[in-house]
């Protein structure tokens, strides 16, 4: 590709009709495919197995330790008054967009006329830097960022594996050590679908890993003891372990999808639902899908936004908020993407809403709140404390 095919990255999703047309475009079906590819490829695989990193594979590695290193050299200003997000990751977020062409140019084979478009996929995995918040669109940049790495011929097949026991978990402890840090708040997930309070992959690859295990079955996420033994070689359970180390609570109570996911009978049945509520819970969502990024390598060429549509929304827009409106339907996906095995526990009144622009506080902040009554449990980062559920 030359230098003028390159372009940077737009929003273009901003109507039904627009999500509508993306559900069979050729952009949608990449997504999905790579995804489908990176499931594959987990089942049955251990964080603590043996994979061989490529070149490519170890400058990414190296680029998320950067990465991180920027969050330990950019600490939280004080703000004891507020629950919400922390002004100091505004400032995280400017060091590594500006840092960003020089750490793709640390990538081999990568065209350096690729890097402007490619760049504002990487930065915008990190977080929203208005809102101070973080959710699952942004894990998809972050999936997109890959994507575009391997159309470009950095990443090749033999990496598959390598990208999710390696790549994409290194990213999912990052993000923990900025949710923790800069208590992120949750950009719609959180009480809607949301399997924790930010994130989607991971429970997707975590039951892939866990297809067709001999012993250990979904309702074994309720065992702490089970939970403490397998969180050091699958995602899955180092996801549950992350949640009990925050809050106090049953996962009835602040995590009911994945409490209600844990009746189905089979990790294949999991795995196979959560690829179905990816595609309708993220990827058929407008909230979610106005914030995706179109450019040369992830096209557009779909029908214009209705006229008066204006791209600068609502700064807020793309939150769904725990508390039901008025006239919302109760989301019945947990129950039909699992083929109807939750029984009526799958039919919990959770679903999208219209954004209402009240922001939901990090549960770090009501963690730091507790601190002076129980010592805290330190995992990616700083401020974790178990908290009762509010």
């Amino acid at each position: 590709m030359s230098s003028s095919t390159f372009q940077p990255p737009r929003k273009a999703i901003l109507s039904p009709a627009q999500l509508e047309w993306f559900q069979s475009s050729e952009t949608h079906k990449t997504v999905i495919s790579y995804i489908e590819t990176l499931n594959e490829v987990t089942v049955g695989a251990k964080l603590s197995d043996k994979c061989e990193e490529s070149p490519a594979v170890q400058a990414i590695l190296r680029i998320l330790n950067k990465v991180e290193r920027v969050s330990e050299d950019t600490p939280p200003v004080e703000n004891s008054a507020s629950r919400f997000g922390n002004p100091a990751f505004r400032t995280f977020y400017d060091k590594v967009n500006e840092l960003s062409p020089s750490l793709h140019s640390e990538i081999p084979s990568l065209p350096q006329e690729a890097i402007p478009e490619i760049s504002v996929y990487f930065t915008e995995a990190w977080g929203n830097r208005s809102r101070i918040d973080y959710g699952s669109g942004m894990e998809l940049n972050f999936l997109c960022w890959l994507i575009c790495l391997e159309k470009l011929g950095v990443l090749q097949e033999s990496d598959h594996k390598t990208l999710v026991i390696r790549v994409f978990w290194r990213y999912i402890q990052v993000m923990r050590t900025l949710q923790s840090t800069y208590w992120l708040e949750p950009a719609g997930s959180h009480g809607v679908w949301g399997l924790d309070d930010y994130h989607f992959l991971p429970f997707l690859f975590g039951s892939a890993q866990l297809r067709g295990h001999k012993y250990i079955r979904p309702k074994a996420i309720h065992d702490p003891e089970i939970v403490e033994e397998y969180a050091k070689e699958y995602i899955y359970f180092a996801c549950i372990k992350f949640i009990n180390s925050v809050k106090t609570a049953s996962l009835r109570w602040h995590s009911p999808m994945l409490d209600d996911i844990s009746a189905v009978k089979t990790w294949d049945k999991v795995n196979s639902g959560m690829l179905k509520m990816y595609r309708a819970e993220v990827l058929n969502k407008l909230p979610v899908m106005q914030h995706f990024l179109f450019g040369s390598l992830l096209p557009y060429d779909g029908p214009p936004p209705p006229q008066g549509v204006d791209e600068a929304v609502d700064a807020h827009a793309g939150h769904a908020h725990p508390h039901v409106h008025p006239g919302m339907l109760p989301n019945a996906s947990v129950n039909s993407a699992v083929g109807g095995d939750l029984g009526g526990a799958g039919q919990r009144d959770v679903g999208w809403g219209d954004c209402c622009g009240i922001p939901v506080p990090s549960a770090f902040a009501a963690a730091q709140a507790e601190k002076n009554k129980q010592p805290g449990l330190r995992l990616a980062g700083p401020n974790i404390r178990p908290v009762p559920f509010d």
